[in-house]
């Protein structure tokens, strides 16, 4: 399947670093024109816009919908993926960290897509693809504020998906199980606590932020055409079974497989 996304005008925020950064810079690589929205950004990107922009502040998200139409017409596609983390229990957090979270995580995907909806009624096609979480689909302790955001980004996914279905605009959210980054700092974690998380997966290694970009690409593309208002598990099987281990660990007590046999040589 060849999934043409060339001269597409993407936008992507919080891509001034981490899996923000990975995917513009994958979508520029698929032959798009890509703007990239953050507070800051880290490094230059190649064949990558910037545009710095708060998700959170809805003049500066309006400004920068503005420059992108002004310079290039149009947006074909929105890559929610601006976000961030609190972790605490519920009897420790603080309401503005609370606030915060649910603001960038939940509040951000909304200003941007309404912003940007406007823009895609217009051309009557385009497809918002939200970043979630794993913790929307199962949250774990001490996680309360950002499941709660994440949980009401996958909600607010299917009801926009429905409204921009008139206009031929596609709404799905993405759950990324564990993808190493500054954020989470699970790369660092000693030798036992990543065992214990890789644990949960089905495929047991950590996620790259290009195995997302693999499923961005597609939802991106006109293959995707008739899937909207979806929430698609890109966590490895995380939790698919009560304890994904075990089929590891009896993998590993049995014999290698035989070896294929070598290729006769063709009769001349």
């Amino acid at each position: 399947m060849h999934l043409d996304l060339a001269g597409r005008v993407v936008v992507v925020t919080g891509a001034g670093r981490g899996i923000g950064r990975t995917l513009a810079a994958r979508f520029a690589a698929e032959g798009c024109r890509v703007v990239a929205l953050d507070l800051s950004f880290e490094a230059e990107a190649a064949d990558v816009e910037r545009i710095v922009c708060d998700v959170v502040d809805p003049g500066s998200v309006q400004r920068a919908v503005d420059v992108v139409v002004q310079r290039h017409g149009t947006i074909d596609v929105l890559v929610n993926n601006a976000g961030i983390n609190v972790e605490g229990l519920v009897a420790d957090l603080s309401w503005e960290q609370w606030r915060r979270c649910l603001d960038v995580n939940a509040g951000g995907v909304f200003l941007v897509s309404r912003a940007v909806a406007e823009v895609m009624k217009r051309a009557r096609r385009g497809r918002i693809v939200n970043a979630a979480s794993f913790a929307a689909i199962v949250p774990s302790v001490g996680s309360a504020a950002y499941a709660a955001s994440k949980a009401a980004v996958v909600q607010f996914t299917r009801v926009l998906a429905s409204e921009l279905g008139p206009w031929g605009i596609t709404v799905n959210a993405y759950a990324p199980g564990m993808v190493p980054t500054a954020m989470n700092g699970f790369a660092e974690m000693g030798p036992a606590a990543q065992d214990r998380l890789l644990d949960t997966l089905s495929l047991r290694r950590w996620e790259s932020a290009d195995d997302v970009a693999d499923l961005l690409v597609f939802l991106a593309s006109d293959a995707a055409s008739y899937i909207t208002g979806t929430l698609v598990d890109v966590s490895g099987g995380k939790l698919a079974t009560q304890i994904p281990s075990r089929a590891h660990e009896a993998a590993a007590r049995q014999p290698p497989p035989p070896a294929p046999p070598s290729a006769e040589p063709a009769d001349s």
